[in-house]
């Protein structure tokens, strides 16, 4: 196993919840003291992430030749929400997706607005919690450059991700958060093209972030909103993510 190959999967295993992803152990992965001691190694993991890697360090990408022959769909892959099926039945054309929060000017952007946005394409490769990888190319644009158009506001710090996906009755809306400063990075772009086609629903349409330093559960798709805030409190269960308030995930999700 190379340094690459067993710091990603000790990222995993970490982000899994150590336990269960290493040895199965769901009595342990499930328990109160457990998911506490894991969300107390968050801030240590988070913080030696940042530490060691350069903020502005770029995932690897691949060629047309590296691209996986199948790009697996995980997690939802078709959301049955009332308002998602009827954007789909208009074919996304009354999609809007908001920018609010803590912004200067808040959006609602047409698809057709993203699009005529500066765009990036970069083909990398997807890391999933679960163990697999899929290597798939991706067009979008630049989060931060759409962060900029709202015009954040001096005291906001996180990104929340807000998504029409719901995990149940149990579950609620799915969504993810990650540092503003992380939205600026090159490769952090919502992405509206998949393979050089749109986005297909499996894989998030109409729009998804890829995020490609981080692991996939970071990958929010079907993203309705974004809001900028200064504390992840009161969102969820104030973990920052869906995974982090359910299955005891770190926040942090960095490869």
């Amino acid at each position: 196993m190379t340094d690459e190959q067993r710091r990603r999967f000790l990222t995993r295993a970490l982000a899994a919840g150590g336990a269960a992803a290493l040895a199965g152990c769901n009595k342990l992965n499930d328990s109160a003291g457990f998911k506490s001691l894991l969300a107390g190694a968050d801030k240590p993991t988070d913080a030696a992430f940042h530490a060691l890697t350069p903020e502005d360090a770029l995932a690897r990408e691949f060629t047309e030749a590296d691209l996986s022959p199948a790009f697996k769909a995980n997690g939802s892959t078709n959301p049955q929400t009332p308002e998602y099926l009827a954007l789909m039945a208009s074919n996304f054309a009354d999609y809007r997706l908001k920018v609010g929060g803590l912004v200067a000017t808040p959006l609602a952007l047409s698809l057709e607005q993203l699009r005529a946005m500066p765009s990036r394409t970069q083909i990398t490769r997807h890391d999933c919690v679960e163990g697999w990888s899929c290597i798939g190319k991706w067009k979008g644009v630049p989060l931060g450059k759409v962060i900029d158009l709202a015009g954040p506001k001096p005291e906001a710090k996180y990104v929340v991700f807000r998504c029409a996906d719901d995990y149940g009755q149990n579950g609620g809306r799915y969504y993810e958060s990650i540092y503003l400063r992380e939205a600026y990075h090159p490769q952090s772009i919502l992405a509206y093209d998949m393979n050089d086609a749109i986005l297909p629903v499996p894989h998030g349409a109409p729009l998804r972030v890829r995020l490609e330093r981080k692991l996939g559960y970071k990958q929010a798709k079907y993203i309705v909103a974004v809001d900028l805030v200064d504390s992840l409190a009161g969102i969820g269960a104030g973990n920052g993510g869906y995974w982090e308030d359910s299955g005891g995930y770190i926040w942090h999700g960095g490869i």
